[in-house]
């Protein structure tokens, strides 16, 4: 059980080699194994009645297609009953009252939750280092990073403890995990995918996703994640493909775009991952063409400009009053507000909503928040325009391997840095996926698809097909069982 995919899983008790039970109980047992990686925040307590209820489900025929299968939530998504921190103290001991519709569709689809996975605090960090309940470690050097801000996702289903989990990605927060684990992780199109329910911090930008060993295991994910939403107003209603069934489907000699100074960035190691890629997918059929991304540069100042200020306006409802945590004793209604809010919330939270309040402060929206839109709007409209002439563009998913705890806390600009090959695909609404696709110095390299509009079912079967001739997606780290 231990190194088999979310599609291996399913498999196996479908044809009763073991049962969901069994499977459950394992994972259980692993996860005490592997606490100093810390990637859960919480354990659900029923998880081994909930895995009975699926075996007797299963033998009165059911076919449900996720049915007993075990699977992790990122902490930012409400479950009824069920702590749901966002990673801070300020929401350390509030229960949703509901769930959230990404958990109640894969619920529906049968699956049943371990628990809920460590993040950045309210999804704002690139480390997993900004979490209140502490960092998580990566289990391939576990003095290392594991990304964020989709970090425990990314380290549980690397080091197995579940086959697959769910993540959020707003500016790159389900791919850059994703590389440095070694794992394949897809932010889906804007809309693709419901958001209610789902702690926001930049609404525009936000966005669930699954993350799990194989693009199989993502397409599987996506197709029950997915769908139109009457409670979420940015909900697509747009027909959700069957992705699983087209994995396969010819690809023709599809183009693949290439913008080149990103490639001339990288260094020698990281670029060889790269150029090797190139040749695996050339094998399969793809062609390669240079594209141009005018302002592609702009992306990564446009995003913490635009992310700061919808976090601010998002983050104003945790006062101290209505919910969350509240500080004692204060004097006044004031006192109460500001140490509530000083109190409960992290450093780099509190840094970002004092940048999104100045961007939006009167005299300074037209020179940067509205400015930054309008960037935005040229960065979508060169992605438009590079769609003409291709059908994918691949990049890189991190300028870097994982890099040690601690190494980039003090530099928020490094920090933001490793964004700077994913936050243009979220300012444009674009589908793209991380998949394994080498190692530098025995740390895992990640390499980016980016798709076209609602054309998640091209960039998973391109992932797929790769994976097919590859084995990246299937080492795991070397951690004593």
């Amino acid at each position: 059980m231990l190194d088999e995919t979310l599609t291996e899983q399913i498999k196996g008790i479908r044809e009763k080699k073991y049962s969901s039970f069994e499977l459950t109980e394992f994972l259980l047992d692993r996860i005490k194994d592997k606490t100093e990686l810390n990637c859960f925040i919480s354990i659900n307590d029923n998880i081994l009645e909930e895995a009975k209820a699926a075996d007797k489900e299963l033998e009165r025929g059911s076919d449900k297609p996720l049915l007993g299968i075990p699977i992790a939530h990122k902490d930012i998504f409400c479950e009824r009953e069920t702590k749901t921190t966002a990673g801070s103290q300020m929401l350390e001991n509030f229960v949703a009252p509901y769930d959230a519709t990404v958990v109640s569709n894969l619920k529906r689809a049968g699956a049943i939750s371990l628990g809920k996975t460590n993040m950045d605090e309210f999804a704002m960090g690139s480390s997993n280092e900004t979490s209140f309940f502490g960092p998580v470690k990566n289990p391939w050097d576990e003095t290392r990073v594991p990304g964020g801000s989709s970090g425990g996702s990314a380290a549980a289903v690397s080091a197995r403890l579940c086959s697959a989990a769910t993540g959020t990605d707003t500016g790159g927060s389900i791919r850059q995990p994703a590389s440095f684990c070694g794992i394949t992780g897809l932010k889906p199109t804007y809309g693709r995918v419901s958001r209610w329910g789902m702690i926001a911090y930049a609404s525009s930008l936000d966005q669930a996703g699954p993350m799990a060993l194989t693009a199989e295991d993502c397409a599987i994910m996506l197709k029950e994640m997915s769908g139109h939403d009457k409670k979420d107003s940015t909900s697509a209603q747009v027909e959700v493909d069957d992705y699983r069934a087209l994995l396969s489907r010819p690809l023709g000699k599809l183009k693949i775009g290439i913008f080149e100074p990103l490639m001339k960035e990288l260094d020698s190691a990281t670029s060889l991952v790269m150029e090797k890629t190139i040749e695996e997918l050339e094998k399969i059929g793809m062609t390669f063409t240079e594209i141009d991304l005018p302002n592609f540069s702009y992306a990564i100042p446009a995003y913490y400009v635009i992310a700061p200020a919808e976090c601010s306006a998002n983050l104003s409802r945790y006062d101290g009053v209505r919910f969350g945590y509240r500080c004692d004793e204060p004097s006044d209604l004031k006192e109460l507000y500001q140490r509530s809010r000083t109190e409960g919330l992290g450093k780099e939270v509190k840094n970002r909503i004092m940048a999104g309040t100045f961007a939006l402060t009167s005299g300074y929206y037209d020179a940067f928040y509205k400015k930054a839109q309008q960037v935005r709007r040229l960065i979508k409209n060169d992605f438009v325009e590079a769609f003409k002439k291709v059908d994918v563009i691949i990049a890189p998913a991190t300028p870097s391997t994982a890099f040690r705890l601690g190494e980039k806390a003090g530099d928020p600009k490094e920090m933001y840095l490793q964004d700077v090959y994913t936050t243009s695909s979220n300012l444009a609404g674009l589908p793209a996926l991380s998949m394994p696709a080498g190692f530098v110095n025995n740390l895992p390299v990640g390499v980016q698809l980016i798709g076209n509009y609602f054309d998640e079912a091209q960039i998973l079967a391109i992932a797929h097909q790769f994976q097919s001739i590859t084995d990246w997606h299937l080492t795991s780290p070397d951690i004593p069982t």
